[in-house]
């Protein structure tokens, strides 16, 4: 039989047994979707949680200054210690397995007015680095950059929620405005975000200057000194070298504030990077879970496939009965139930992936198109591997379950092969 003429014969078989070739199309295409739209669901949010943990900085170290609680050359326990505006140099100068060793500075409750309303914000003042560390994207305008810290410019970068309150819908860029009695003038917006959490409060509600300009204008107050700040901001130059840089800064503060490098207490840290280990362990669970139940719906799809199969075939015995007494090979025989096969599972499978695909950029358009970028949920995101992984197996299923059964009914003697009777 020529190409040609089995394709065609096979589709004229398959519209003739209407039903049992939708039902089987069905299983298969039902499958596709069911485990594609699970892993796209699991897939959303994972990549919305990682995006939200994210908001506050990715793999930082912020490290506060506490309280002695060992003695250490020959001073006292229950010291308070308070970290200096210069000391990021020196432990910068230390750290070998450092990116960024930043100061931070902050004060709260400040009063900042604009032309048109009025508002009390934290004021926080850093280095450049301090926008990527933080995850601070731009909205509008630019961050302070190195010639602004240098020449300690009165410049803002505000909050997104700070602008909405003092401009509301205004343009802001270049605009002056008052923080803490002093003129600043606007040279950027943060772009809106959803915070997971943070040490000093939301980003969207502060505003950003160069710390030069804040160690300046807003310096601590007793019992502290006009050089003391809150806190270090330090990244390791790597995932794998964070255990190292942690060691390596406490070590250095330690020398420079004179207290034990053992003494947690005295440098308290808050280690992001053991939150991400502890994220990803989380979505590694996720994942193998989802990917279990995936496995469970496969195989409950697939027996579904082979028991429509392995009936069809079945039901088919007079049939290959009447070809064998003709003078149909078996190889024959097989060949088109092959065919037949592989032009339900491709049909089918191509079917499933479409509606699937479908549905999630439908749900993704009508419902995630206008949520920011860190939403905890990220929408429906289908992985091709998924779909491919449930089309190879589906498949596989179908072929199999037309394929032997077809190649016993093949090897029996047309005589018995025509004296079947379907369902007997």
């Amino acid at each position: 039989m020529h190409l040609r003429e089995l394709f065609y014969d096979t589709l004229r078989t398959l519209w003739a047994h209407k039903l049992r070739t939708a039902l089987t199309m069905f299983g298969i295409s039902w499958g596709i979707i069911s485990i594609i739209l699970m892993v796209a669901a699991g897939e959303g949010l994972r990549v919305g949680q990682r995006r939200a943990a994210e908001t506050m900085g990715k793999d930082i170290l912020i490290v506060f200054s506490g309280q002695t609680s060992m003695h250490a050359g020959g001073m006292r326990a229950g010291r308070r210690i308070r970290w200096q505006d210069s000391d990021y140099l020196s432990v910068q100068q230390q750290v070998s397995a450092c990116q960024e060793v930043l100061p931070e500075l902050g004060r709260s409750s400040t009063p900042v007015r604009s032309p048109y309303n009025t508002g009390s914000f934290l004021v926080t003042g850093s280095l450049p680095p301090f926008q990527e560390i933080r995850s601070l994207r731009l909205g509008e305008g630019r961050f302070y950059n190195w010639e602004d810290q240098e020449k300690a410019r009165r410049v803002a970068f505000i909050g997104s929620e700070v602008r909405k309150q003092l401009f509301a819908e205004r343009e802001v860029l270049g605009k002056a405005i008052s923080v803490g009695g002093l003129p600043y003038t606007i040279i950027g917006v943060m772009k809106e975000k959803n915070q997971d959490s943070s040490y000093d409060g939301r980003d969207v509600s502060k505003v950003f200057i160069p710390f030069s300009a804040m160690i300046r204008d807003f310096p601590e107050k007793p019992p502290s000194t006009a050089h003391t700040i809150d806190r270090l901001l330090v990244t390791p130059k790597s995932f794998e070298e964070h255990e190292a840089c942690k060691s390596q800064v406490r070590r250095a503060l330690a020398r420079l504030h004179n207290f034990d490098p053992r003494d947690e207490e005295a440098a308290p840290i808050w280690d992001t990077v053991e939150n991400t280990k502890a994220f990803h362990r989380m979505t590694d669970g996720m994942k193998y879970f989802m990917g279990a139940i995936g496995v469970i719906t496969l195989l409950l799809g697939g027996i579904g496939v082979m028991n429509i199969m392995l009936v069809s075939v079945r039901e088919r015995t007079r049939e290959i009965g009447v070809r064998k007494a003709v003078g149909a090979s078996s190889r024959s025989i097989l060949w088109q139930f092959f065919v037949e096969t592989s032009i339900v599972v491709f049909l089918s499978g191509g079917l499933g992936l479409s509606i699937a695909y479908g549905i999630c950029s439908g749900v993704n358009a009508a419902l995630f198109s206008n949520v920011v970028e860190d939403s905890y949920f990220a929408g429906l995101l289908p992985t091709l591997d998924s779909g491919l992984l449930a089309f190879a197996l589906l498949g596989t299923v179908a072929i199999l379950s037309a394929l032997y059964p077809a190649s016993r009914a093949a090897a029996v003697d047309p005589i018995e092969a025509l004296r079947y009777e379907a369902g007997g």
